[in-house]
């Protein structure tokens, strides 16, 4: 049973940081693509960051990039989510996703990430 459990939401102070982590089992983890997602109250689902199988290329959105960093243990099948600067438009529901094709498709739950004074 594929399972991606997300962990390491919160509220936190702008200017402040998280680690987001995604917990994955039930699958070959190093063969997916892992992404983040996140959904902000009132709008649309939206990539933040990728990054392929081995490690090897990550990507990410405009409104992050050089704040947040995502990387992968593929001995832990975890995938992490770093992120610096946080700023109140960061808040929303951050979700993992892994992906090999449009059927092998799973996503978490979600985490809420808060970002407030």
């Amino acid at each position: 049973q594929v399972q991606l459990v997300e962990s390491g939401g919160g509220l936190v102070q702008p200017g402040g940081s998280l680690r987001l982590s995604c917990a994955a089992s039930g699958f070959t983890f190093s063969d997916y693509v892992m992404s983040w997602y996140r959904q902000a109250p009132g709008k649309e689902r939206e990539l933040v960051a990728q990054i392929t199988g081995a490690g090897r290329f990550t990507s990410y959105a405009d409104s992050v990039k050089a704040r947040f960093t995502i990387s992968r243990d593929n001995a832990k099948n975890t995938v992490y989510l770093q992120m610096n600067s946080l700023r109140a438009e960061d808040t929303a529901v951050y979700y993992c996703n892994a992906r090999r094709s449009p059927v092998l498709n799973y996503w978490g739950k979600g985490t809420l990430v808060t970002v407030s004074s």
